[in-house]
């Protein structure tokens, strides 16, 4: 088995130890090959080089940045599904794509893990989604995220700048923090359109006042927050689309979970799958108790944030999110910048990993 292994030795948790120990436990069973990145977008230039060149599998050793790269090289042709498998070893502070496809959290553990199920033939076909946002494009592995989210990400990214190790504490005083600038302040509107998937109709009573959700009009016409058209093939925005909804913040997710808090999931969209379409979590007001109340909600093994400032959609083809005006955007953990229209479409079984 050929092999490429592409170290980002800047990752949080990326060691020279780590990675020798990594070559060294794979060396018997894949003919490897070892590249360090050398900055933002080599990760992207290295995986198409590796489709290219009729590599087996390429094993990063970084964390979830490097991962978003790798896939980008992978299937920047299109999926990629018949081209090499994708493994990860966690080397970043929080690893969501590797330990959303079961892996252990810590780098040695996960390499036994990996050997595994390359001794094993053990991998799947999993989706991604495709994001549209100015000019450009890029694929995404696990999450997206539009407003708020993307602002404490980026406040995250400020201080680890300046030299602070990205921890659970920081990203939620900076989500704290996020929240508390926009008190008394009416952010900018998120418009979300969508094409097939379900909307989250179930009538959750709302603890302030007994109201079922589904009561509820979003849209200002009366009707169901998501109310489904019924045609789930329609290009979004055409006639056939969903009704739009506004939203103050929007999640997408890929898959389950979000995000962790140490060793502990957030499940902003629990439904939420590598073999389904992509999911959505939107809160129609970004309040610091809304904020919080929801967020307590995506904790623990059975994570249900619903209620009547939430809005979800699961198992969509495609989004639109546009906003009135420029608005922070992430990607698998990496701001992209401000843009006031972000289009998404998923890809099934577009990528084989091995898990």
């Amino acid at each position: 088995m050929r092999g490429l292994l592409v170290v980002n030795p800047v990752a949080t948790t990326t060691t020279e130890r780590v990675r020798d120990v990594l070559v060294t436990a794979l060396a018997a069973d894949v003919d490897l090959e070892t590249v360090v990145t050398k900055g933002r977008g080599h990760g992207v230039e290295l995986g198409a080089d590796a489709r290219e060149m009729g590599v087996d599998v390429v094993i990063v050793l970084g964390g979830d940045g490097t991962v978003n790269e790798i896939v980008n090289g992978l299937v920047s042709s299109g999926p990629a599904a018949g081209g090499p498998a994708l493994a990860v070893v966690p080397g970043g502070s929080t690893n969501v794509f590797t330990r959303a496809l079961g892996y252990s959290s810590s780098p040695v553990e996960a390499t036994g893990e990996l050997l595994a199920a390359l001794r094993e033939g053990r991998s799947r076909e999993v989706s991604v989604g495709l994001a549209h946002y100015g000019d450009q494009q890029r694929y995404f592995a696990f999450c997206l995220g539009v407003g708020l989210d993307a602002d404490v990400v980026a406040a995250v990214e400020r201080r680890r700048e300046k030299g602070r190790r990205s921890t659970p504490g920081l990203f939620v005083r900076c989500a704290v923090t996020e929240l508390l600038r926009r008190t008394g302040r009416s952010g900018p509107t998120i418009s979300v359109s969508s094409t097939g998937g379900v909307p989250d109709l179930r009538g959750i009573l709302d603890e302030a006042d007994g109201t079922p959700e589904s009561a509820a009009p979003a849209d200002g016409t009366g009707r169901e927050a998501g109310a489904a058209s019924g045609d789930g093939g329609s290009v979004v925005g055409g006639d056939g689309g969903r009704a739009p909804v506004e939203v103050s913040l929007a999640i997408v997710c890929n898959t389950r979970p979000w995000t962790y808090l140490n060793n502990r999931p957030v499940a902003a969209c629990p439904a939420a799958s590598f073999d389904t379409g992509l999911d959505l979590l939107g809160l129609r007001r970004a309040r610091l108790t809304s904020v919080l109340r929801t967020g307590l909600k995506m904790l623990g093994e059975d994570a249900d944030p619903r209620g009547r400032n939430v809005y979800g959609l699961h198992d969509t083809t495609s989004l639109t999110l546009r906003s009135d005006e420029p608005v922070a955007v992430q990607m698998d953990g990496e701001v992209l910048g401000l843009f006031t229209s972000v289009e998404l479409t998923h890809h099934p079984r577009a990528l084989r990993v091995i898990a």
